[in-house]
């Protein structure tokens, strides 16, 4: 801890416990990272546990220049599972401020990373809250999450599809999930003399473009992909995106165990030998499950549609039994000892997946024991040297992500003038501010219907304060 205080000599400073911010001194300005040891300071991060166990919830991801892939495969040489949770952008500007908060909440439970879907038919690579591009950036700047996103090149330019990476790029993105993907809805997938054919020339692009500043994910098809010739066609088109510069595969998903099982096989068998995660989804309804295989053309097994059909319109049945499934899968999944992690189809819901990996006892249910800083570390990577903030923004942590987000350098200590133009504007606080649940009439009522004076702010101010009813007779909150 550095103290504001002159008084106090640095040298004289160790590194304490933090209970809880709001029992902070007054005069506590800086908080900086805590050594294994009460001895000083240093920039050395936490050691993380060095025995890890199938099934046990991992260590917590912290901010680190090291990229996705070497945290793949030092989970792996660990012993440690881990998992990652896919979204996709919502509609409307407030399904993006509610998915901005469930990431918070689905953070709680230490996913290696997130994915965002790229969705050709919103303007995936615009600048609305609701784009593709901005969601990722809000996942990764504001909400401290490793994150990936997909980039299909469907029916776009080479000079479109670089513009795409190339903004990944500036916002502090390093990890995409490659696809050609499907051309906007109402168009026709056609081939263009200025673009890219297959999703292995994508790859290939990125590549020649970007060397290795991106991790590389592309799909994989425990079925075949359901455009492709043959099965063995198809594997032999992923090897090709595998030689072609991919780090890591992703499967689609599939409700049999056995089904994955034969593909890593076969995958290994004709030489692709990256980390394979295994994409589960839990059934959560009826409909939703026949959307998602109607769009990824797949058959659900017999045996499943027999166990869900008398129940398809009991909901809360169906999410049990879609729960009760996945469990028994990933318990399958997990002890055969061909998969890394688990990858999870969301569908931007967070009971059910959130469930399920605590029945996997994969769900950290004590992050706070796994915290280095007393915030949660940045996931941008030319943020992973910070180890400093100023104590005041510690109620307003995605607020001081974005004022500092054009820093090159960040606190040490030394006074600043809060209306130094370096703090910025506040322009994405739509992002990340949730609309207060109650009515006009109901805040009018307890922060007063006009403003004749000071005095007017101060009586609210002492009644939010102190818990005491203001002149109307209720409480401010």
């Amino acid at each position: 801890l550095i103290m504001a205080d002159t008084n106090v000599q640095a040298s004289n400073l160790h590194a304490t416990t933090i209970p809880r911010v709001a029992s902070l001194p007054a005069n506590l300005v800086l908080v900086k990272r805590r050594d294994s040891e009460d001895t000083g300071f240093s920039s050395t991060e936490s050691t993380r546990s060095s025995s890890p166990t199938v099934g046990t919830a991992p260590s917590l991801p912290l901010s680190s220049p090291i990229s996705l892939i070497e945290k793949i495969h030092n989970n792996i040489a660990n012993g440690e599972k881990f998992f990652s949770l896919e979204f996709f952008p919502p509609r409307t500007p407030a399904g993006a401020a509610n998915l901005i908060s469930r990431f918070d909440r689905m953070f709680a439970g230490k996913p290696l990373f997130c994915d965002v879907t790229w969705h050709p038919a919103g303007n995936p690579g615009g600048d609305k809250e609701t784009s593709s591009v901005a969601i990722a950036s809000a996942a990764l700047n504001y909400c401290s999450l490793e994150t990936m996103l997909h980039i299909t090149c469907a029916n776009q330019s080479r000079a479109t599809v670089t513009g795409h990476l190339n903004k990944a790029k500036n916002l502090g993105i390093k990890n995409l999930l490659a696809l050609r993907g499907d051309p906007p809805q109402g168009e026709d997938w056609k081939s263009l003399s200025d673009g890219f054919s297959y999703g292995t020339d994508l790859v290939r692009h990125i590549r020649e473009e970007f060397v290795d500043y991106f991790t590389i994910c592309v799909a994989g098809y425990p079925h075949g992909h359901p455009d492709c010739t043959s099965y063995s066609d198809d594997l032999l088109h992923l090897k090709e995106k595998v030689y072609a510069g991919a780090d890591f595969i992703i499967t689609q998903l599939f409700f049999e165990a056995e089904v994955f099982f034969n593909f890593v096989r076969d995958c290994r068998r004709i030489g692709i030998n990256v980390p394979i995660i295994p994409g589960i989804f839990p059934i959560q309804s009826y409909q939703s499950l026949r959307q998602l295989t109607k769009l990824s053309k797949l058959e659900i097994p017999e045996e499943i549609m027999k166990n869900i059909l008398p129940i398809k319109d009991n909901d809360e049945a169906i999410r049990k039994y879609g729960i009760s499934q996945c469990v028994s899968m990933c318990h399958e999944l997990l002890e055969s000892g061909l998969v890394p992690g688990l990858h999870f189809y969301t569908l931007n819901r967070e009971v059910a997946v959130a469930e399920v990996l605590k029945q996997l006892n994969m769900w950290c249910e004590d992050p706070l024991s796994l915290k280095a800083l007393p915030w949660k570390p940045a996931a941008n990577h030319r943020r992973h040297s910070e180890d400093v903030r100023p104590i005041f923004w510690s109620t307003r942590p995605k607020s001081y992500i974005h004022r500092t987000s054009e820093w090159e350098d960040f606190p040490n200590g030394r006074w600043g003038r809060s209306s130094n133009p370096a703090f910025g504007e506040l322009k994405d606080y739509y992002l990340f501010f949730l609309r207060s649940k109650l009515k006009p009439e109901r805040l009018r009522v307890m922060w007063g219907e006009a403003l004749t004076c000071e005095a007017d702010v101060f009586h609210t101010f002492e009644s939010y304060v102190t818990g005491e009813k203001n002149k109307s007779g209720v409480k401010v909150v």
